[in-house]
């Protein structure tokens, strides 16, 4: 088991200068809304044990230069459980972020709802819910620290639905807490680690990076902001109304035109392809530089998202926020020269709507011989993924920027690619299916596959000439 800290331990791992919020008010009759006996007394050890009066502390923090708003769950308190006055601190946290354009952190710790208060105490869910909703489109980051243990609806409103997940090493993460899971279930599947693979956290972080770490992504999903204009401080807003619409206070600032970022220069060969084949071969070459590699070039410094909040993963495509050219930040979705699996495309669509909702431009890197088709990806739903990902390509609040960089294998990698803006490096090709499957499907001979790569005009220049792509990247300095 990992080690469990305090409320306040967990705020000084993150951050300094931390500063609590008004509490909101709000007084039980004896034994809560339910008159649970004993509940007072319950409340009175809890309070002798950790020195807190309720299961959550909320304050600003300074974490790494940024400012930001702080959820912290006592444990110690009742579990961490939520109960009402636990979803006013929260409440009253989240309005304060919107009210002075902060970023929210949240450290979880917590074992769910609390019994002695029993649907009063669920229905807070939806408070959190709304108030996560809010910020998500009043365009507030939100970063999620799963602690031990992160399980019932503290997972699954703060730390599943923020939009940066991370969790501390062997911390236990999942809707069933150990007391209410099948019997026989393996506990490991509980794990944050389990939950990394699973695709529903994005990184586990030791607890001696956890600051730094904290720190880069605050400065990465903060930038547009300060871009914008600087610190952004408007007048404070009357909360709406639980029952209006959500959107009534969601745009709480001009929305600022934001500018498509240049593709990356070439990193290969400057040569062009004589023939169709020949672009195939240069594009096929392990010497050919891959997706990290242009990534490293491009970006000073740069942290990923993983997983696609469906049940999956792909390590072939590498998604996440950087810093770019002058320090501008930019999101990436790069393929890795793999047959992309459906996991990686809704990681893909998820990053797009993410920098959407933050104002960040995107690049793409198209890389892959097609998506993947094995009996396993259909099952996951291949084709509805890919369709997401066109629909979220095709949607983009923000303009993306795409540079083929070596193979573009069909629907698969034209996916992920930005129409009207897509460029190519000169030792890729890009093509409505491989040179050897489209002379399969015609019935032509292996002796045809190089004519037919010819005839498919895949080339660099050809797409170019066909207005398929923009123009071909040189290397830096040409």
């Amino acid at each position: 088991m990992t080690e469990r800290f305090s409320a306040r331990e967990a705020i000084a791992l993150a951050g300094d200068d931390f500063r609590e919020l008004p509490v909101p008010m709000r007084v039980f009759k004896p034994d809560g809304p339910l008159s649970w006996q004993g509940y007072d007394d319950s409340r009175r050890r809890a309070v002798t044990r950790t020195g807190e009066d309720e299961s959550v502390v909320c304050g600003t923090s300074v974490i790494g230069g940024t400012r930001a708003v702080l959820i912290a769950f006592e444990f110690g308190y009742l579990g961490g459980s939520l109960g009402e006055r636990t979803g006013d601190r929260v409440e009253a946290a989240y309005t304060h972020a919107r009210e002075h354009r902060l970023p929210v952190v949240s450290l979880v710790a917590t074992g769910g709802s609390r019994m002695q208060e029993g649907m009063l105490a669920l229905t807070q869910l939806q408070r959190v819910a709304r108030q996560s909703a809010l910020a998500r489109e009043a365009g507030l980051p939100q970063i999620a620290v799963l602690r031990d243990p992160t399980t019932g609806g503290g997972w699954a409103t703060l730390g599943a639905g923020a939009d940066v997940t991370l969790a501390l090493p062997g911390s236990q993460v999942g809707f069933a807490g150990s007391r209410v899971r099948p019997p026989g279930a393996d506990p490991a599947a509980y794990t944050a680690e389990a939950q990394v693979a699973a695709g529903a956290v994005d990184a586990v972080v030791r607890e001696e990076e956890l600051r730094e770490t904290l720190a880069l992504w605050l400065a990465l999903l903060t930038a547009p902001a300060a871009e914008a204009g600087g610190e952004v401080e408007p007048e404070p807003k009357s909360e709406p109304d639980s029952k209006s619409d959500s959107k009534s206070d969601s745009k709480s600032e001009p929305e600022v035109e934001v500018e498509p970022v240049p593709p990356p220069p070439a990193l290969g060969a400057p040569g062009l392809p004589a023939t169709g084949w020949d672009a195939v071969r240069h594009a096929r070459s392990p010497e050919r530089p891959r997706a990290a590699a242009y990534l490293d070039a491009y970006f000073s410094r740069r942290a990923a998202i993983s997983g696609d909040r469906c049940g999956g993963s792909d390590d072939g495509m590498l998604c996440g926020f950087g810093s770019g050219p002058a320090g501008r930040t930019v999101a990436y979705a790069a393929q890795c020269g793999t047959a992309t699996r459906p996991a990686g495309y809704r990681t893909a669509a998820r990053l797009i709507r993410l920098a959407g909702r933050l104002g960040v431009p995107v690049l793409t890197l198209v890389d892959t011989p097609g998506a993947a088709n094995d009996a396993q990806a259909e099952r996951q739903g291949a084709g509805s993924a890919i369709a997401d990902l066109f629909a979220a390509v095709a949607t983009a609040r923000t303009p993306v920027t795409t540079l083929v960089i070596g193979e573009g294998g069909s629907g698969g990698a034209l996916a992920l690619a930005a129409p009207g803006n897509t460029w190519a490096t000169p030792d890729s090709y890009f093509s409505v299916i491989a040179p050897e499957l489209a002379a399969a499907i015609l019935k032509r001979p292996a002796s045809e596959v190089h004519a037919t790569a010819d005839q498919l005009r895949i080339r660099p220049q050809d797409l170019v000439e066909l207005g398929v792509v923009r123009g071909i990247v040189e290397p830096a300095g040409r």
